[in-house]
């Protein structure tokens, strides 16, 4: 009988605080969230097979801003197929962007049965600081990236005309666009790790020179242009989140310690 039990235990669904999953579960609720993020990315995509012109012409304003005024602002196309598979490629980064809410939430949902019940009220500010910050990063990129062109179109030279493919041209602009807003949502994951128990406060204070160096030396490699100021605009944001996510991590231990002492 009491075989059986545990047996019952070992077969039922996870308990309401998620402590006791067993392998099976966790590959059924990955695959499970994972499907749900999906079809939000695929429902985003559509919305931007509709909007692809408008967001075309976006991503490609900050080409027409460092082209002469003489200069049409075009895109060169060498590949019949290449109009078409630009139009998915935006789309893509369309549904990314509008599901990143909900792929933010299934993450969280995901990794919440190691949290504490107490540590799980952090569900909606962990998706709005993750978004808020994703988008604030991509931004950043965005306003940036016409320095870091003039930048790679002065080092060619004078004798050098520059004409770009839809393809090369995205594809650095979307990079630009990921890296700054993955930079910032480094904070969001050291607090994460704080609330888990993986790290602790006093450990990233103890690493802050370490990580302002690092930090500086990533964006250097991540940002073409290698100017100052887009430099600073993007490590300095970024050591000031760190520093955030440390004091965040101090005020979570001080609540959990607050019930023993009293």
């Amino acid at each position: 009988m009491a075989v059986q039990e545990r047996n019952g235990a070992a077969a039922s669904p996870a308990a309401p605080d998620g402590s006791r999953m067993t392998l099976a579960e966790h590959i059924a609720e990955l695959r499970s969230r994972l499907i749900k993020a999906l079809v939000a990315v695929a429902a985003g995509a559509v919305v931007g097979f509709l909007l692809y012109d408008r967001v075309l012409d976006f991503l490609i304003q900050p080409y027409c801003d460092v082209l002469p005024p003489e200069r049409a602002c075009r895109l060169i196309i060498t590949d019949p197929l290449e109009g078409f598979s630009v139009r998915l490629k935006v789309s893509g980064y369309v549904g990314l962007l509008l599901a990143s809410p909900v792929v933010f939430w299934q993450l969280w949902r995901f990794v919440t049965p190691g949290l504490h019940a107490n540590e799980k009220r952090f569900a909606v500010p962990f998706v709005v600081s993750s978004v808020v910050l994703f988008c604030v990063g991509a931004g950043l990129a965005m306003w940036s990236f016409p320095r870091a062109l003039d930048f790679l179109i002065a080092i060619g030279g004078e004798d050098l005309e520059t004409f770009y493919t839809p393809g090369k041209y995205l594809s650095l602009i979307v990079f630009m666009m990921l890296a700054f807003g993955a930079g910032f949502l480094v904070p969001v994951l050291l607090t994460f790790l704080q609330l888990a128990g993986i790290v602790t406060p006093r450990r990233l204070a103890s690493l802050r020179r370490y990580a302002i160096v690092g930090i500086f030396v990533v964006g250097a490699v991540i940002t073409p242009s290698g100017d100052p100021v887009t430099l600073c605009a993007l490590a300095i944001p970024m050591v000031l989140l760190y520093e955030a996510s440390i004091l965040v991590g101090r005020m979570s231990a001080r609540r959990r310690r607050a019930p023993a002492g009293t």
